[in-house]
């Protein structure tokens, strides 16, 4: 397995040349790609090369003056590219903001395992755009990639080196021998998950997700995959944030992977009575007036009123309507987190009523989908124990089976 070495050798040859030799130093063979839109330096694989990968041909790539759009394009054709090769045993992209955005689009069409790592100067600031949901690792190159010194030479050398290491390493795909299932939490709704997966795993294969935004990206990416065999998505909390500014918000896309994919949704509504922001002083000074919950120094929770937890149910329950396949949506009458039950911060009855009343009058009967209300709280055993059988009853239509 090969180190795809990939950077703009009009700009960064002699750079991109010590990260090959350092690669082929570790043991590991290195092939250079060369992506910039010049082509002016020597590469194994050549820019030509690359982009001829386009769907619109190389002279949709070489002819654009424009360098935003000569980027977009060459990365849509790197991808296409890579998506192509038979023998990468890891990826390193070496560059600043122009070639960390070209280089980091093409590797998020790499399937989750094959090791990708950038060297970057963008790496210690807001990586979320690279990354997406993906697992590619961000090393921030310190100095600029921009000449060989005492600071670019030992950290290229690190990069290069690690990349080797994953490819020497390389750990080839497992056949899963159980089937897999999807599942979203939050820490408020860990006692959920915890028991569900309890439940599950002798017989399934349980795959967790953190409710951060990128965490329900993730989840959908792998579903549209077709790695799961079903889902519990119970902690719907990305849509607060994107609807009210949060900061850890679901997309536009949210839902719709089960839309284009029929398999078994088992979901509910959990951590919809919050939307985060960070440190107290970073929340927008418009919720001044509101209730907060102080989570950590670095993540202050606000309630969610009535008025926009009936937003958050309409938002749901209209991409509910949408999905193709046997779909039961749960709602936990009693609290829909841990700091949503009765003595607890955020109870808070009306607003949580909002909610449930906005999912039942939107929600469109079919007999494919069941809106099912559990007199507990999300937690509870009894509302656990009714995911779980409404999994059961899936089952006995579709493919996954207790």
């Amino acid at each position: 397995m090969k180190v795809y070495v990939i950077g703009t050798c009009d700009t960064k040859e002699q750079e991109l040349g010590y990260a090959c030799a350092s690669v082929r130093e570790a043991g590991a063979e290195a092939v250079l790609v060369d992506v910039s839109t010049a082509g002016t330096g020597e590469a194994d694989v050549s820019v030509a090369v690359v982009a001829a990968f386009h769907p619109g041909g190389a002279s949709a790539v070489l002819r654009l003056k424009a360098r935003g759009q000569a980027i977009s394009a060459m990365a849509e054709a790197l991808g296409l590219f890579l998506a192509s090769r038979k023998d990468i045993g890891a990826v390193l992209g070496l560059g600043g903001g122009g070639n960390t955005a070209l280089v980091t689009q093409a590797m998020r069409v790499l399937p989750v395992g094959v090791p990708k790592l950038m060297l970057s100067t963008m790496a210690s600031g807001q990586v979320a755009p690279y990354v997406g949901p993906t697992d590619i690792a961000m090393m921030h190159s310190v100095a600029d990639i921009a000449g060989l010194n005492a600071i670019t030479r030992k950290v290229i050398a690190n990069a290069a080196h690690a990349a080797a290491g994953m490819a020497l390493h390389f750990k080839a795909e497992q056949v899963a021998t159980l089937p897999a299932i999807g599942f979203t939490m939050f820490g408020v709704t860990t006692p959920l998950i915890t028991t569900l997966r309890a439940a599950l795993e002798k017989s399934h294969e349980c795959f967790v997700f953190h409710a951060t935004g990128t965490g329900g990206q993730c989840f959908e990416k792998l579903a549209d995959s077709s790695l799961f065999s079903a889902v519990f998505d119970m902690t719907t909390t990305e849509v607060a944030d994107y609807l009210f500014g949060g900061v850890l918000p679901c997309t536009a896309d949210r839902f719709s992977s089960f839309q284009r994919h029929p398999i078994p949704y088992i979901g509910s509504v959990g951590a919809c009575d919050m939307v985060n922001f960070g440190p107290r002083d970073t929340v927008p000074s418009q919720f001044a007036a509101r209730h907060f919950h102080i989570h950590n120094a670095q993540v202050t929770l606000m309630r969610t009123t009535a008025d926009e937890c009936r937003s958050i149910g309409q938002y749901i329950v209209n991409r509910l309507n949408l999905m193709a396949g046997p779909v039961r949506f749960l709602l936990p009458l009693k609290g829909v987190s841990t700091l949503d039950a009765e003595g607890q911060p955020f109870h808070d009855p009306a607003a949580d009523m909002a909610l449930f009343e906005a999912i039942r009058q939107g929600w469109k009967h079919d007999p494919r989908r069941k809106l099912l209300e559990i007199d507990a709280h999300i937690n509870d055993a009894v509302f656990a124990e009714a995911a779980l059988a409404a999994f059961r009853e899936i089952g006995e239509t579709a493919y996954a089976t207790l």
